[in-house]
């Protein structure tokens, strides 16, 4: 769990556009955006600021500043935001292939090995 702001701002901008990648926000992600939530210990403020910033961005926008946001974050961080984005993916129960290229395109842009994500999201359990 961090508590890098970065860290949390970037989860935050990169799981949006995964949530809305397919155009169906299904309430199994929402399920998972809150379990991420309290799992990283997002603070409210964190929250609000992300709120408001994110009601005028376009989607190019929010994703350079989701991926601004964790390229200034640990490799540690990185891997982990990914993990919790791999296994947002799968949270409906479907995979869409945008979500599918918002993940492999963030990843490579934020220097991480997929096979390492896929590996560390397998050990994953929320509580």
């Amino acid at each position: 769990m961090s508590q890098n702001k970065n860290y949390h701002l970037g989860v935050l901008y990169l799981m949006r556009l995964l949530i809305n990648a397919d155009g169906i926000i299904d309430i199994s992600e929402n399920n998972a955006l809150n379990t991420v939530k309290k799992h990283e210990n997002i603070p409210e403020s964190t929250l609000i600021e992300f709120e408001k910033d994110v009601l005028n961005k376009k989607e190019k926008e929010v994703y350079q500043a989701g991926i601004d946001y964790i390229n200034l974050c640990s490799d540690e961080e990185k891997m982990n935001a990914f993990v919790h984005l791999y296994k947002m993916s799968e949270a409906d129960g479907r995979v869409h292939v945008k979500e599918v290229r918002l993940l492999l395109y963030s990843i490579r842009q934020a220097k991480i090995e997929f096979n390492d994500v896929v590996a560390k999201a397998k050990q994953l359990k929320y509580s």
